[in-house]
């Protein structure tokens, strides 16, 4: 167990239901700077769920979740704003990207919501963009990009503001091998090369061997271990 005093995220007890139906049931999770978790389990078992609690899309119902110290339980609407902008970057299997602007733009977007000058998200973004390969598709717009090109992009954005905490949600969901891997590869190098840490919700072995530690949701709780994924 991670020490609640270096935890990045630390939950005790998180309880979420959508009306009778309970998801997360006396959930417990510690995650440690710089660390790349996989979160693994049939589609239905609150993997997503737990993750938009982590990254504040959802109140939290019961229990206690901090992210970086912080509490999430009693947020107010803003507070939960504040908290994405801050301190997360999302990255989801559809890419949510703007098909109206090109990929730099896209990443820039992050960085002018943030309040950054022209000059420095401009910077950002070409910096971002090659880092994850695609210097040369920057004024490209998303219907001109492959699949596994806008995942880059879209991580690329999530990395915009240089946020500690990092949540993927099936982020090779809609890729082919190749591109598949070459997320892969850039999100299990983040911890080392950008000092975040790393949870990813993925349906997929082969993704979730690259991490750290590899955890499963039965019955409403994590368990450890890739054993029996398709249960």
């Amino acid at each position: 167990m991670v020490g609640l005093d270096i935890a990045v995220v630390h939950i005790e007890g998180l309880h979420h239901a959508y009306g009778g139906l309970v998801v997360l049931d006396g959930l417990d999770l510690d995650v440690a700077p710089a660390e790349h978790v996989a979160l693994l389990g049939p589609s239905g078992s609150g993997k997503s769920t737990l993750l938009g609690l982590i990254g504040g899309l959802d109140p939290v119902q019961g229990g206690s979740l901090m992210v970086g110290g912080r509490q999430l339980r009693g947020l107010s609407g803003r507070g939960l704003a504040d908290h994405r902008r801050a301190t997360v970057g999302f990255v989801f299997q559809h890419f949510g990207l703007l098909d109206t602007l090109t990929a730099a733009e896209n990443v820039e977007l992050s960085c002018t919501l943030a309040g950054q000058g022209r000059s420095a998200r401009r910077r950002r973004a070409a910096e971002l963009l090659d880092a994850v390969g695609l210097a040369d598709r920057s004024t490209h717009r998303p219907p001109q990009l492959s699949g596994g090109e806008r995942q880059r992009v879209a991580l690329a954005r999530a990395l915009a503001n240089r946020p500690p905490l990092i949540l993927a949600d099936e982020p090779t969901g809609n890729l082919d091998g190749e591109s598949a891997r070459r997320v892969v590869d850039l999100l299990a190098a983040l911890p080392a090369q950008q000092g975040c840490t790393v949870i990813v919700v993925t349906h997929d072995p082969v993704v979730a061997v690259r991490a750290d530690r590899q955890l499963r949701l039965v019955d409403g709780r994590l368990v450890g271990g890739l054993a029996d994924l398709r249960r």
